[in-house]
């Protein structure tokens, strides 16, 4: 894991089309922005674990329900 430290107004680039730009820092909480092309998913963290958790549930209940089938 790469850590880099910036501040307000700073940017960093991932590779040559995404930008991520610091816009503000207050405290412990950073707000920033992400310019990307459209075809680059940007999902948060806790919700990207809430699609995970909420899929591997269906798949067993859908595992649950056919073992029932037969």
């Amino acid at each position: 894991m790469l850590v880099l430290s910036r501040k307000a107004g700073e940017t960093i680039w991932l590779d040559e089309d995404i930008e991520i730009i610091i816009s503000e820092v207050k405290g412990e909480q950073v707000k920033i922005g992400i310019r990307a092309p459209q075809h680059v998913s940007i999902v948060r963290g806790e919700l990207r674990q809430d699609i995970s958790d909420v899929n591997t549930e269906s798949v067993m209940k859908s595992r649950d329900l056919l073992g029932k089938l037969k």
